[in-house]
């Protein structure tokens, strides 16, 4: 029994660890969305202490759309999503398992401790998965802002009417810039969940066997059917 015991210490201690570094790594990324965010204006850009550049030729645009792809990339990646991807089909599988136990005998449900220890890790999870689609969700926002393109297009019109004379240079920012924007409406992935990338083997069975799974616990518990 304490060898049992300790066996599982440690190995939700290493499980809990890893969490811990996935979200570490998810609040730097929100970070570099944050500052990335500030670039163009001048008054948060001098308030945190970062360059800025506003995006009024087309090498800035470049220059824009360069650092927000290698933000985008910087740091661990498919190892953090391995662990993301993991705690999700963790968190399935136990609450699969309470479903099938509650559809069992909803009754003598909280009597067994196992129950007990599966309620308690589905908590964890669920907050853990929680804070994480949170911060992707932030992080997202930050670089999908399509406001601060559309902020430099109004003024490369505004400078059209002062400078007639540079309104063909202007012009060619301005369609830079539109394509940019619909570029960034174009590289949001289709399988995302608040932030969190969605295998698209683990989107079906949320939507399929899971949600049925809930469906029929509701409907034994209410004693009519309800199809989720």
């Amino acid at each position: 029994s304490a060898i049992n015991f300790l066996e599982r210490l440690c190995l939700t201690w290493m499980f809990f660890f890893m969490m811990c570094v996935a979200e570490r790594t998810y609040k730097q990324r929100f970070l570099f969305a944050k500052l990335f965010s500030h670039i163009t204006s001048a008054r948060k850009a001098r308030k945190y202490e970062i360059p800025h550049f506003r995006l009024k030729k087309v090498e800035n645009i470049k220059i824009w759309l360069s650092l927000r792809s290698y933000l985008k990339r910087r740091g661990p990646q498919r190892s953090v999503d391995v662990v993301v991807s993991s705690v999700f089909l963790l968190a399935l599988s136990i609450a699969f398992i309470c479903c099938a136990q509650v559809l069992k005998g909803h009754k003598t449900f909280l009597s067994a401790s196992y129950n007990w220890e599966f309620l308690m890790w589905e908590a964890a999870l669920l907050l853990f998965l929680l804070r994480l689609a949170s911060l992707g969700s932030e992080t997202n926002k930050k670089y999908s802002n399509i406001s601060i393109l559309l902020t430099e297009q109004i003024n490369l019109y505004l400078k059209m009417e002062k400078k007639p004379n540079k309104k063909e240079q202007l012009s060619l920012v301005n369609n830079v810039l539109k394509l940019s924007t619909k570029l960034l409406k174009e590289l949001d992935t289709p399988f995302r969940l608040y932030g969190l990338t969605m295998n698209p083997l683990i989107y079906n069975i949320t939507r399929v066997v899971i949600l049925s799974a809930v469906s029929g616990v509701i409907s034994d518990l209410l004693g009519f059917n309800i199809r989720v």
